[in-house]
């Protein structure tokens, strides 16, 4: 069946269009209401968070308006980060929860995304009947008049996730003496990281913490790290952390201005954990975006290192599966099963620190581990619907790539699951020849996109 409304990360779309429009957010809430609606006396509830985006103001009541038209009581947090809303589903109860956010994305997209009782992301198969449930006319399946549900705002909901991410933080350790300079993107952590960091003793600068619904994201995050960059030198801080829009994945930025990105983030905490003993499976979880070098490394420690699809909740299903308890993507969601359901951001960054702590060393020298194969990535963008890697010619080009980089590398060219884009990535030990085996590919899907 294909996906109509759901991609690899829930739905996501541009503001006020479809499907990122109030109507299919009402079809949301009626439709994973009744999903999670068990029937019997007892109240059911859903719990909704989000981050800073203007289109947040819409979507929020459509989704109200849905699930209290079903019978299901609403609980709003307002600003607050992804992993702390499926924290609290399982915190408070409920039988579903959301967010509403874009993540990475600039201010114009928002999205949707669903979390089971148990704090997970729903699976594909559930995602699907919801789908389906979608389309059913609106009248029907309505609650009756006495039975609607109500809404309420929940106030102590970040004081909440800030105990629970400084519970995560080793006994007996303190950032006292660390300078560290937060970047919350603008986003749905600008108030929760610089207040935990500095509950837990560290002298924390933010930058990024001034949201006015426009500026998510928009040259502050972890996708851009120039902002971050600039305030660590400046400040002379020991180091500096990235947050996105949802606060779901971080990067980190070393005294000197060097990026840490997922990858050296995930190798730091696996070696971590294997010299406490703290793995529960020998190796990680990753997906087929991580860099060679960090399979290399982890081979080098005698553990492996899990492939998956593109998408944390991709990861986060083969860890479950197979019993691993550190996984991530390169982008820097990093998840961690002993603390949290999700990429968790400020949990990931604090495992880092305690290390850190430990060490004490500066970040340049224990968090760069290993040295990430060349590796290079161009996203194509495509009309809404164009289907280019079906092309003969795109298929011919990625074959002869896959040729001239032999064992030694590796082609990945795919579409986003949340953007218009086709994804060309090549990596192998010959910079040169990646470069040229990317631009050939890039080439032809440009070239069939256009046809």
């Amino acid at each position: 069946m294909e996906r109509g409304y759901f991609g690899t990360d829930g739905i996501r779309g541009t503001a006020n269009r479809f499907p990122m429009t109030p109507e299919v957010a009402l079809r949301v809430g009626m439709a994973a209401g009744k999903r999670y609606h068990s029937g019997g006396d007892r109240r059911h509830s859903v719990v909704i968070g989000k981050d800073t985006r203007l289109s947040g103001y819409m979507i929020e009541p459509a989704l109200v308006a849905g699930f209290t038209s079903v019978g299901m009581d609403v609980v709003l947090f307002g600003p607050l980060p992804t992993p702390a809303v499926a924290m609290l589903t399982r915190s408070l109860r409920a039988d579903l929860g959301v967010m509403i956010s874009a993540s990475h994305n600039k201010f114009t997209d928002n999205g949707i995304k669903l979390f089971g009782p148990d704090g997970y992301k729903l699976s594909d198969v559930t995602e699907a009947e919801i789908e389906m449930m979608m389309g059913m006319p609106l009248d029907e399946g309505l609650a009756d008049s006495a039975d609607l549900g109500r809404a309420k705002r929940i106030d102590d909901s970040q004081a909440r996730y800030i105990e629970i991410v400084k519970s995560t933080f080793p006994r007996g350790l303190r950032l006292s003496g660390m300078r560290i300079v937060v970047d919350c993107a603008n986003g749905a952590a600008y108030k929760v990281a610089p207040e935990a960091l500095f509950e837990l003793g560290a002298e924390v600068i933010s930058i990024g913490v001034e949201p006015n619904g426009f500026n998510i994201n928009q040259e502050v995050g972890s996708t851009d790290t120039r902002a971050l960059k600039e305030a660590v030198l400046k400040y002379r801080a020991d180091l500096g952390i990235a947050l996105d829009g949802d606060a779901d994945r971080v990067v980190l930025v070393d005294e000197r201005g060097a990026t840490i990105d997922g990858d050296q983030l995930m190798a730091l905490v696996a070696t971590s954990y294997k010299n406490a003993g703290a793995l529960t499976q020998p190796g990680i979880v990753a997906t087929v975006m991580s860099n060679l070098g960090l399979e290399r490394y982890l081979k080098k420690l005698d553990l492996t290192m899990e492939r998956t699809k593109v998408g944390d909740r991709y990861v986060v299903e083969a860890m479950r599966s197979k019993g691993y308890n550190v996984g991530g993507e390169q982008s820097g969601h990093i998840i961690l099963s002993d603390f949290c359901t999700t990429g968790d951001g400020l949990i990931a960054a604090l495992q880092v620190l305690a290390v850190l702590v430990q060490a004490g060393k500066p970040v340049s020298e224990v968090c760069h581990l290993f040295e990430p194969a060349p590796q290079v990535l161009e996203n194509v963008r495509i009309e809404m619907g164009a289907k280019p890697l079906e092309v003969d010619s795109v298929k011919a080009a990625i074959k002869a790539a896959e040729k001239r980089l032999g064992a030694k590398g590796r082609i990945l060219v795919r579409p986003s699951g949340t953007e218009p884009l086709v994804r060309v990535m090549a990596e192998g030990d010959d910079e040169g020849v990646v470069r040229e085996a990317v631009g050939e590919i890039v080439q032809a899907v440009q070239k069939a996109a256009a046809a």
